[in-house]
């Protein structure tokens, strides 16, 4: 293959709610390109683009797949994403690889909310956005109620360029006819509308379309691209992927509306942090500085061969170069690149600018930004969701540990909404995604890919131990005689609480030598290992002034084990005298789910002690309530709200602030935690 002029580019992904068509819509694509014999299915398993094992026996997409074809002089790459709420994380990630979000609602299932959530993600990145509206020769659609709930939801921007005729079976082109037949709306009245919208863009096409009425097509090119890219037109489109209805159209529209590098957004380097930041738009330049930046990683499960999918954003890089992540001094030769097209590999002569290529066997994360030199600078990523859906996992055999460490750490590069870590206050191995499914499908692979099985149950809840009141001059003597030497040590302690926040502070208020120096440091350690346990409920003690004011030493017998013993349980002493509390994570919660579930949505985030901040009606008849909840009432939020609202819902979390426990759910953790043997005493 050879590398194409940057203006002949265009880079798309497919993105949108669960079975909206993508991954059928890139199968006609593939077949009308010639690159299948056969149109290929997602439900019998003969899909090229969900060719994973995991898509296949789960029938829908678990990953983001590439492919590329080339149609009219241009070279497409499209990426199919994932539409699943679970992995749009991957579906995210695609966008900082392309300058056009083509969103794709089925007509037979309407405005999923993974469409929305993808919209406006490219929307926040200043991506050029499609509406492709699939399905239409499903039975019972009602095609006209679909394009006014895209017109509702996505804006008034949003114009059809083509609408369905002869009952779903072919489209008539709006924008190179200015009259015609079709199933809904009328042909001429689009034509006018979608024209007005493109030449609102550019000046002096407004004037001579307001002095002569019409504008040469010809003109109109350069001002198409100019209006999706600045977001003032969203076309929409209309298809049958099965049936091969209106692909030829969208392939079409896909090299005349959907910008080209030099048109569509240009990412901008940043270099530095907060308002001193340096920031350089990156030109699209051939001849530039090589700037890429890594979107995917995928490893192929048969070689074990680490492929990073990069979207070069300047400059042209050859096989025999050198390519430095952001950062590092140490350069990694990139062998060869590759263009994928979901399993297949074409190989390419160089990276160059508006082009995305493969790179196999090389150390990259997703987001990192590389270059053909040493340099520095970061290029925006989406904003991620953050994942709260967590299990706690331990392998079923011993000799697993070191296995599940390297297959956790494969899918955390994978999946920049997977997360896997240790603990500090449980121990537990705790990993966290976006949902039930995102944690199954995980638990999956590493049984298929590593032969690891795990047990699961979820993680505890990272409660906190701390005090209400004080207790002053408290004392402990500790003794211990076993014939030889023995252990002595007396202490007296205050206890009262610390600013919240501010942690534990100790202070040593000893005069004279009724304590050696050498011993005070012991009471503070013996203090500090028993706040790390816990006292009444297993959990981390935080928030606490410890102060030595007395003690006793004996010239024999003491020594730094019997002072450690001695603080640690004085402070336990003091603890249960200063009137213990327990604090709970608290999370800001987001739900967005249709107007008629409202009610149930407040009514229950008030049910879980949780507390209603407001409400916003979006377009689309959603809503967004945001509330506050104690973290231990959210924990399966996730299956909750699918049943709740029909699978129509969604929410996000992130960690506020600890609040205190109220004192009957205190009391019954605080059972539970005695009911258990005293194993950590």
């Amino acid at each position: 293959m050879t590398a194409a002029a940057v203006e002949k580019f265009r880079n798309i992904a497919f993105v949108g709610h669960a079975a909206s068509g993508k991954t059928t819509l890139g199968e006609a694509i593939l077949h009308r390109a010639g690159h299948s014999s056969r149109l290929g299915s997602v439900d019998d398993g003969t899909s090229q683009l969900d060719y994973d094992d995991e898509s296949r026996e789960r029938k829908h997409s678990c990953d983001s797949s590439f492919f590329h074809i080339a149609h009219e002089g241009h070279e497409l790459n499209i990426l199919d994403t994932p539409g699943m709420p679970d992995y749009s994380g991957l579906a995210m990630a695609a966008l900082m690889g392309v300058e056009t979000a083509a969103v794709c609602v089925s007509a037979a299932t309407g405005i999923g909310i993974n469409t929305r959530r993808m919209f406006n993600a490219a929307k926040a990145l200043g991506l050029a956005r499609m509406i492709v509206i699939t399905r239409i020769d499903a039975e019972n659609v009602r095609l006209e109620d679909i394009y006014a709930a895209v017109k509702q939801t996505f804006g008034p921007e949003c114009h059809a360029i083509n609408l369905p005729a002869g009952g779903g079976k072919s489209v008539v082109d709006v924008w190179n006819n200015a009259e015609g037949t079709a199933d809904i709306l009328d042909v001429a009245k689009s034509h006018t509308e979608l024209l007005d919208a493109i030449v609102e863009t550019d000046d002096s096409l407004m004037e001579e379309y307001m002095s002569t009425g019409t504008v040469d097509h010809a003109r109109l090119q350069p001002a198409i691209g100019k209006a999706v890219a600045s977001g003032h037109v969203v076309p929409v489109l209309f298809t049958a992927a099965r049936n091969g209805v209106g692909i030829d159209e969208l392939l079409h529209a896909l090299v005349e509306f959907a910008p080209s590098p030099l048109d569509g957004k240009h990412r901008e380097l940043v270099v530095g942090e907060g308002d001193s930041a340096a920031r350089t738009v990156i030109e699209p330049r051939p001849d530039g500085d090589f700037i890429a930046q890594v979107f995917k990683i995928t490893t192929d499960p048969k070689s074990n061969i680490k492929y990073s999918l990069a979207r070069v954003h300047s400059g042209t890089l050859t096989p025999e170069g050198q390519v430095f992540v952001s950062g590092d001094r140490k350069g990694q030769r990139p062998g060869h690149f590759l263009k994928l097209r979901g399993a297949h590999q074409d190989e390419v002569p160089a990276a160059t600018a508006g082009d995305i290529v493969a790179f196999a066997k090389l150390d990259f994360k997703i987001g990192n930004v590389l270059f053909s030199k040493p340099g520095d600078g970061i290029i925006e990523q989406p904003r991620y969701p953050t994942p709260m859906q967590s299990l706690a996992i331990e392998p079923k055999s011993r000799g697993d540990i070191e296995k599940i460490g390297g297959a956790l750490h494969r899918f955390e590069d994978e999946d920049p909404c997977f997360r896997a870590h240790r603990d500090p206050d449980t121990g537990e191995m705790v990993i966290s995604g976006l949902g039930e499914l995102h944690l199954n499908v995980v638990m999956h692979k590493m049984k298929r890919y590593f032969k690891v099985d795990v047990a699961t149950h979820p993680p505890r809840i990272p409660y906190r131990e701390t005090i209400a009141g004080s207790a002053k001059y408290v004392e402990y003597t500790h003794k211990k005689q076993t014939g030889g030497a023995g252990q002595f040590a007396r202490v007296f302690i205050d206890l009262e609480p610390n600013e919240r926040g501010k942690g534990y502070e100790f202070i040593d208020k000893i005069f004279g030598g009724v304590i050696d120096q050498a011993f005070r440091p012991s009471v503070d350690k013996g203090v500090q290992a028993v706040m790390k346990r816990g006292i009444i409920a297993g959990c981390p003690v935080v928030d606490v002034k410890v102060s030595l004011v007395d003690g006793k030493t004996h010239p024999v017998d003491s020594k730094d084990i019997a002072f450690q013993v001695a603080g640690r349980e004085a402070f336990k002493k003091a603890f249960m005298m200063a009137k213990p509390i327990l604090l709970e994570p608290i999370v800001t919660i987001d739900v967005t789910v249709p107007a008629a579930n409202v009610g149930d949505i407040t009514r229950d985030i008030s049910g879980k002690r949780g507390q209603v901040l407001g409400q916003e009606m979006l377009p689309g008849d959603m809503a967004s309530i945001r509330g506050q909840v104690p973290l231990a009432e959210v924990a399966n939020y996730g299956s909750q709200l699918k049943s709740v609202t029909g699978g129509q819902g969604s929410f996000v979390m992130e960690f506020s602030h600890y609040d205190m426990v109220p004192p009957n759910v205190q009391q019954q953790i605080m059972a539970n935690y005695k009911a258990k043997p005293e194993e950590e005493e």
